[in-house]
């Protein structure tokens, strides 16, 4: 029988630390995961896990980057979903602050994660949903759909706007109250944008 190419049991290897650690980390969190528990649960040595991430905080940090990757491919599909542009866009935001409510999410995303690796606002996947909202907002510019304004600058505004949204309900004595208020409050904003007034519904 022929043995895996290295690179393939490497990436096997990273693969069965980031699940184990997501599981732990989005049922008992960050704190309280033991790294002996998951590393066994992966069939897998401390030392593996010192060698491909560095240590706790490092598997912290891929498994953020594989929720968020997750997140992303969700919310293009949801902005995919509606025919009118406007309202694709609107959903597609809307849904990223009700993602606030979804248990691991919370904890990973919006709780641990900015205890651990700080301000979400300097992670590196930042960038991307920086570049994919300043190319939405572009194309509503050109359709003629939102008012002349600097999509770049309104595209780090809104992110703002909805990450802070997502991290008030995260840590809400009543998520649930405070999501319907930051979903409200932020229609209200974007409606802002529209070039001839129309409301969102």
């Amino acid at each position: 029988m022929a043995h895996k190419p290295r690179s393939e049991m490497i990436a096997e290897t990273r693969a069965k630390l980031v699940a184990a650690a997501r599981q732990a980390f989005g049922t008992v969190g960050y704190a309280a995961a033991s790294m002996d528990d998951f590393t066994a649960e992966a069939g897998l040595t401390r030392g593996a896990l010192y060698h491909h991430f560095g240590g706790k905080e490092g598997l912290l940090k891929a498994v953020v980057a594989e929720i968020d990757a997750e997140m992303s491919q969700r919310l293009n599909g949801i902005s995919a979903s509606h025919a009118s542009p406007w309202q694709g866009f609107v959903a597609e935001c809307v849904a990223y602050i009700e993602m606030a409510l979804e248990p691991e999410i919370q904890r990973v995303m919006l709780l641990d994660g900015p205890a651990v690796l700080g301000d979400p606002s300097t992670w590196p996947n930042q960038t991307g949903c920086i570049n994919s909202l300043t190319t939405n907002l572009k194309r509503l510019l050109q359709d003629g759909i939102i008012v002349d304004t600097d999509p770049e600058a309104m595209a780090r505004l809104i992110s703002g706007a909805s990450l802070y949204a997502s991290l008030w309900i995260a840590n809400a004595d009543d998520p649930q109250a405070t999501s319907k208020k930051a979903v409200g409050a932020f229609k209200l904003l974007l409606d802002g944008l529209l070039a001839d007034g129309r409301k969102s519904s």
